[in-house]
């Protein structure tokens, strides 16, 4: 029991010395990005559903002092072939480009990439086939969005005005 709380806080204080700071805390990224930032207009259902989880994850576009330009690419790739050449498993692979812009200065504070995949069964009916499919869109694109947060919250809290 000694030992734990002894690790407890020489881990705290190690993240301490390393510049850690929460990123909901105060004058974290968390809070200066929580409702500034304006995604680009969605074009087609998979960018709604990115949008939609970006505005979940960060609120609702209040006070827009950022744009995120954002670019996905999601690719149906075969998956399961059987022997009569019937494909019954598809998997999606998709990446998100991303870059957030200041909008008052036209300063770039990051970009990047990120990347992720999901599949889905084509072993029902046309019906629950579509459906499944459209089910696998709108996760893929969900997790794209949850990893751009993810890397829009590990900004630096002093490289956000």
């Amino acid at each position: 029991m000694l030992w734990s709380r002894r690790a407890v806080i020489l881990g705290a204080l190690a993240l301490a010395a390393c510049g850690f700071s929460p990123v909901y805390g105060p004058g974290g990224t968390g809070g200066k990005l929580f409702g500034k930032i304006r995604a680009a207009d969605p074009r087609t259902p998979d960018d709604f559903a990115f949008i939609g989880r970006i505005a979940e994850r960060l609120g609702p576009e209040a006070d827009a002092g950022f744009l995120l330009d954002y670019q996905l690419r999601i690719a149906v790739v075969p998956q399961a072939i059987t022997p009569d050449e019937v494909t019954t498993r598809y998997a999606l692979n998709g990446s998100a480009d991303f870059e957030l812009t200041e909008t008052a200065t036209g300063r770039v504070v990051v970009r990047g990439q990120v990347s992720s995949f999901t599949s889905y069964s084509t072993t029902g009916t046309t019906i629950a086939t579509m459906s499944a499919e459209q089910d696998a869109h709108e996760r893929l694109a969900r997790m794209l969005a949850d990893q751009v947060v993810t890397r829009l919250l590990a900004v630096e809290p002093d490289a956000i005005p």
